[in-house]
């Protein structure tokens, strides 16, 4: 590996425990920040660096567009990437980074950067920017005094208005702005339900597999998680009535399960909403991409049957439009208004501004024609993506049929470690994610979960299996 007298990357070390991508960032953000390249300063280009290092471009790619989200480069098209010119000047003291365990050490969840099959990203390429930097401008432009104040914790009135109208015609949730409250995220929304309706030491059914920050989050509440198996019809409720027939919640991903995508049976949904009721337990519905379904209209939100005010529903605009702005709302039982108003006032509000955007964004139409865009191109991209990766991949991985999501699963064939080869991907600039790691317990099969919102053809999914194929 030779690297040119003007170059700020040092050699790289591929046996170190960091992945050679970081050490590209590391190498730019360090001659940045000590002044080596000031700003303005043109850096190579991801094509001559390839070239340069002898490293895959997808490597170089992942680097700069990690420098690139923290603010430190920018592309100028022809002109090629410069150091941001308004890089104000710094003095940086460098903190020393953990040192890696081997190479399965594992990435933050989810990472803040862009790299091939990132899971929770939308296509970021097809989000319609230029309307929303008008929406934005004029939103600045339109402030008041009453906007600059501390923001109201349950949301801006005329965003929840919205969003009930949205859910009624989309979901099949009969609900009213009041029962509504805007949070900053799936996460901040469980606190908020944790915080409002449990108790330390209540039991709360959890699906298994599921998504892990949940399973975190409640730890750290002193909650205790019960894993219930799911199976082709989502999660088995009897199971969960055998082990802890009294627990005070259950959470569950019923539109898409996370990670298996299958749908919650309707036997099942009815049972669950029985056991609740009988209970006096709660039902919390984590709809995170219901809106993407592709061989059928969306399935009407578990919410939508609840006769009896035990379902409290999650949804985001992470996944429909950017992870980014922060910004997701929870539906509660009208006789639990009251009591939400009150946990709320311990939390801060979201940015008004941002909400502001938003509301312009759904009341102008935008956002029902980004939903309907993105569910056809996502199809598109999801066959294409399946089609590329089986045609390279299918000696040694099957990928399972869904109906919808916005990832796919690739079930390793013979006994390979679906965490390894994370492990080594990481490594190569590509992004998945072991199914192995959203079970509790063992049993869990090797498969990796694959995000293809960004792939933009089946030419680019063969290109990325045979890195893959590489790596086995």
């Amino acid at each position: 590996m030779t690297v040119s007298k003007n170059s700020p990357i040092s050699p790289l070390d591929p046996m170190a425990g960091d992945p050679l991508y970081r050490q590209i960032y590391d190498r730019f953000r360090g001659a940045i920040t000590n002044g080596s390249l000031k700003p303005g300063d043109r850096i190579p280009s991801a094509r001559a660096l390839t070239k340069e290092l002898g490293l895959a471009r997808g490597t170089i790619e992942s680097a700069y567009s990690l420098l690139a989200a923290e603010g430190y480069i920018q592309a100028r098209g022809q002109a090629g990437t410069v150091v941001t010119p308004e890089l104000l000047p710094r003095v940086f003291v460098e903190k020393p980074r953990p040192q890696s365990h081997g190479r399965t050490a594992a990435a933050g969840f989810r990472p803040d950067s862009i790299l091939p099959f990132q899971m929770g990203l939308p296509a970021l390429d097809e989000f319609p920017r230029k309307i929303w930097a008008r929406l934005g401008a004029r939103c600045v432009r339109a402030m008041q005094p009453s906007d600059m104040v501390h923001p109201s914790v349950s949301g801006l009135q005329k965003l929840r208005t919205e969003i009930a109208a949205y859910l009624q015609v989309s979901r099949g949730i009969g609900c009213s702005p009041s029962q509504i409250f805007v949070t900053s995220g799936y996460r901040q929304t469980l606190e908020l339900i944790t915080y409002a309706l449990l108790k330390r030491g209540d039991s709360v059914w959890l699906e298994n597999p599921g998504y892990p920050p949940t399973r975190e989050l409640l730890r750290l509440m002193h909650m205790k998680a019960v894993p219930v198996p799911v199976d082709g019809e989502g999660m088995v409720v009897s199971d969960g009535l055998r082990v802890a027939p009294r627990a005070r919640a259950a959470v569950v991903t019923p539109g898409h399960q996370s990670p298996l995508c299958v749908s919650l049976s309707l036997p099942r949904r009815l049972a669950l909403l029985d056991w609740a009721a009988r209970n006096n337990s709660w039902v919390i519905e984590d709809d995170y991409d219901g809106e993407y379904r592709y061989v059928s209209r969306p399935l009407p939100a578990l919410k939508s049957l609840d006769r009896d005010g035990r379902v409290l529903y999650a949804g985001t605009f992470s996944k429909v439009l950017l992870p980014a702005i922060r910004l997701a709302y929870l539906v509660v039982p009208e006789t639990q208004i009251e009591r939400f108003e009150q946990v709320s006032q311990v939390f801060a509000g979201s940015p008004q501004l941002t909400q502001a955007i938003v509301t312009a964004f759904i009341t102008e139409g935008h956002f029902a024609r980004h939903i309907q865009r993105m569910r056809k191109l996502y199809a598109e991209r999801r066959e294409a993506t399946a089609a590329g990766l089986e045609s390279v991949l299918h000696k040694h991985m099957h990928i399972d049929p869904q109906p919808g999501g916005m990832h796919l699963i690739l079930r390793l064939k013979g006994r390979r470690s679906d965490r390894r080869l994370v492990a080594c991907m990481r490594d190569e600039g590509l992004y998945g994610e072991a199914l192995t790691d959203w079970f509790v317990g063992s049993g869990g099969a090797s498969a990796l979960l694959l995000n293809f919102t960004n792939i933009g053809s089946q030419d680019a999914a063969e290109a990325l299996g045979h890195r893959i194929l590489k790596l086995m």
